[in-house]
């Protein structure tokens, strides 16, 4: 779903009045719901691009402006002044009436008729303590939070929160610190369904494209997280290995570049680690695709399944990838004339989805036992093992450690 495609709603609040939310719909039209709980600076860009993120993964997702009762349609950005007025805005903001509002959107959501299923909250820095609080007081399906700040002064509710849920807190958070997430810890430590994860490095907002502390890193393995939960208890169920099969099977069956690219998000990118070979965005994966990966295939390409892993939001593919070198491969040897060598290599495929589309693709191999095997590289004179790399992964019973020339000098002796 594109940036800025949802739309404001009024919501109605049970001590009389009526404030706005913004609403996402995924493509599909319906699907579970997220009640997104915003940060200090109000409803801005950045909440409504989190907003559209998550309906893109499936998801109906409504953001209530919050800070209505304060002044109604607060937008800040993250400059000195900003922060200055969001600071303001949140000395004089009553948390507990703002739970009663979320409350009053959590109903206006499930009310939706796009909405089929059940709701969970996500909040980050204030939504985060909120997203906390509104599974406390609220029936929300369950809760995701993003280094909440002030959770620990509420923490005689934590018994009252029946829901899943998952906090994510950033080592060198001066808002959320260590001892705060060591009660928060210890609040649940009995609670299988509650997770915990600190994410070594990152500081408050790690998971804001638009701050300095953002980490992509760490926001990439938090947001896995985080859809795993969702997922789990709200749905959408997609079924990846299949829809990953349909993908690989355009690509080297039907050999089709844009009914491969119909399978994959708006703006996906493609990776191929070694050679750093692939796309970023429609229009050069596209390119990628049609001129120089599927008619730079040779014909006689062959994927042989290792083993699948299959999480929340991707498959992990461990394969054999056999071919004949009789045509320049531009996204794996660019440059290369033909050499007519057949090689195997062990292949590893990290395959993205953002719902039921591809995201991104990682692909990993051993390049230079490819090389060694169309006779580029000499591996006798360099630890490479060539073809030896795909038969022992197929029969682990071939020999261990035969590049190491001193693996001889650990042979145990026989007794004298």
């Amino acid at each position: 779903m594109a940036d800025g495609a949802g739309q404001w709603i009024d919501i109605a609040a049970a001590d009389g009045g009526k404030f706005k939310g913004y609403l996402a719909i995924p493509a599909s039209g319906s699907g579970p719901g997220i009640l997104l709980l915003q940060e200090i600076f109000g409803v801005n860009a950045s909440m409504r691009a989190v907003a559209d993120y998550y309906a893109e993964e499936g998801y109906v997702v409504l953001v209530p402006d919050l800070f209505w009762r304060l002044q109604p349609g607060i937008e800040l950005g993250y400059g000195e002044d900003d922060f200055k007025n969001a600071f303001g805005y949140y000395q004089r903001f009553d948390v507990d009436q703002s739970i009663k509002d979320s409350a009053d959107a959590l109903k206006a959501l499930r009310a939706r008729p796009e909405l089929v299923g059940k709701v969970g909250a996500l909040g980050f820095c204030l939504g985060g303590n909120l997203a906390y609080l509104v599974a406390a007081r609220t029936d929300i399906d369950c809760a995701v939070s993003y280094y909440g700040v002030g959770i620990e002064a509420s923490l005689g509710e934590a018994g009252a929160a029946k829901c899943p849920m998952v906090f994510h807190f950033a080592e060198l958070d001066r808002f959320a610190p260590e001892a705060a997430r060591e009660q928060i810890k210890a609040a649940f430590a009995k609670r299988p369904d509650v997770e915990c994860y600190l994410y070594p490095g990152c500081d408050h907002a790690f998971a804001a494209p638009e701050r300095p502390s953002f980490n992509k890193p760490a926001t990439l393995m938090a947001h896995s997280r985080s859809i795993a939960l969702f997922r789990k208890v709200l749905g959408p169920h997609y079924d990846l290995s299949t829809l990953w099969d349909a993908h690989t099977s355009l690509e080297f069956v039907t050999r089709s570049a844009e009914a491969t690219m119909a399978t994959m998000v708006a703006e996906p990118y493609v990776n191929h680690v070694p050679t750093m070979t692939g796309g970023v965005g429609y229009a050069e994966l596209l390119r990628f695709y049609k001129h120089h990966f599927i008619p730079k295939t040779p014909q006689d390409t062959k994927l042989v399944p290792i083993s699948r892993t299959i999480g929340a939001d991707r498959v992990v593919d461990e394969m054999l990838f056999c071919f004949t070198h009789d045509i320049e491969i531009d996204w794996m040897l660019p440059g290369v004339p033909p050499t007519g060598k057949y090689v195997e290599i062990p292949l590893v495929a990290i395959v993205r989805f953002r719902g039921d589309k591809l995201y991104n693709e990682h692909i990993y191999w051993d390049q230079a036992s490819v090389l060694a095997q169309i006779g580029l590289l000499d591996a006798s004179k360099y630890p490479i093992a060539g073809v030896a790399t795909a038969k022992k992964l197929v029969d682990e019973a071939l020999p261990s450690n035969t590049l190491m020339k001193r693996w001889s000098e650990s042979q145990p002796r026989a007794a004298e």
